[in-house]
């Protein structure tokens, strides 16, 4: 029995999301004291692998095949459970991407496996019980899910679970599969991404806009704070709908859920349907000139005071902390 975790490329490198999902798994297999072991679909150069094994893969599996180049969900959810099989894994640790969540459902029909989606903690063993802390109701909740199936699939979300160095030394080894022309009929033909700028989902700050900047050309503000903490740039519904922003940046119940370690909210009132997207962050910080904002009762911290004023202030002082660090 074993521990299969999935680490997930972006252009053939890892993003942290990736050695958050090795460590937890690495977590998991001590707990049953088994092994853990990390598979890479595409090409991945051979010294990017080994840096799996930093966080505690002692089994490295590399799949390069020219069909898998590029990601496609049914092909590499069948690459997975075929990994999973070889390896007699019984639980398998995907992070909770915008890969991730179309892929652990489909590893989970393929393994007749259960499924707990957007994982929080590790998961408790105890009187032959399996359960794990998730979230719910589009991150608004926490709930406790019993896996009661031989093999259990988990998705880990982003930033949920600290990164530890665990040197093994580790190193790839190629892993065979056998790929179905059936799993290659949906085929995702073309992604955009935004070039220089820091991924939403797996952003560790994020700062964000609502109308309260009241308008497009006031969203400098946001993109300078960002740049400065290395966050991403997010909005509220409103503000996407105005076309003010892209909608990729739209955080809330009906756009991209986030848990950032540092969520900064300017201008933004905090309707429940954006407050829905935004509920994991570790920390939240809110500015507005409205002291009565609902915002300010989820606020970790809150500024009560005009944005045009208090975040051009935010940003000298964020400057004369990095000059003098």
């Amino acid at each position: 029995m074993s521990v299969l975790v999935y680490a997930e490329n972006a252009d053939g490198k890892f993003k942290k999301s990736v050695y958050e999902a090795v460590t937890y798994a690495r977590a998991i297999a001590d707990q049953n004291n088994t092994i853990v072991t990390a598979i890479s679909i595409g090409d991945v150069a051979d010294s990017e692998l080994s840096q799996l094994g930093n966080y505690g893969a002692q089994k490295i599996l590399t799949v390069s095949n020219d069909k898998l180049k590029n990601f496609v969900n049914q092909a590499y959810a069948a690459v997975i459970a075929q990994a999973a099989k070889s390896e007699q894994a019984d639980v398998v640790v995907i992070s909770n991407s915008f890969s991730g969540r179309g892929l652990a459902p489909r590893v989970a029909v393929k393994l007749s496996a259960g499924v707990a989606d957007g994982a929080v903690a590790l998961p408790e063993q105890s009187g032959g019980k399996f359960t794990i802390k998730k979230t719910a109701f589009s991150g608004k909740a926490f709930a406790t899910v019993e896996l009661t199936s031989a093999v259990k699939v988990i998705a880990l979300t982003p930033n949920s679970y600290k990164v530890v160095e665990n040197a093994t030394g580790a190193q790839p080894q190629a892993f065979t599969v056998e790929t179905d022309e059936n799993d290659f009929k949906a085929m995702l033909k073309d992604i955009a991404k935004a070039s220089g700028k820091v991924s939403l989902p797996d952003a560790e700050i994020v700062v964000s806009g609502g109308r309260g900047l009241k308008g497009p050309e006031n969203f400098k503000l946001v993109e300078d704070l960002a740049e400065l903490l290395g966050a991403a740039t997010a909005c509220s519904k409103p503000v996407s709908d105005a076309g003010w922003r892209p909608h990729s940046e739209h955080v809330g119940q009906t756009g991209i859920a986030v848990s950032p370690n540092l969520y900064i909210a300017i201008g933004i009132s905090g309707a429940i349907q954006h407050l829905a997207g935004i509920s994991a962050s570790k920390v939240i910080v809110v500015i507005n000139k409205d002291a009565e904002a609902p915002f300010f009762k989820v606020a970790d911290y809150g500024i009560v005071g005009d944005a045009f004023d208090v975040v051009p202030k935010l940003i000298e002082a964020v400057k004369a902390y990095k000059a003098s660090a």
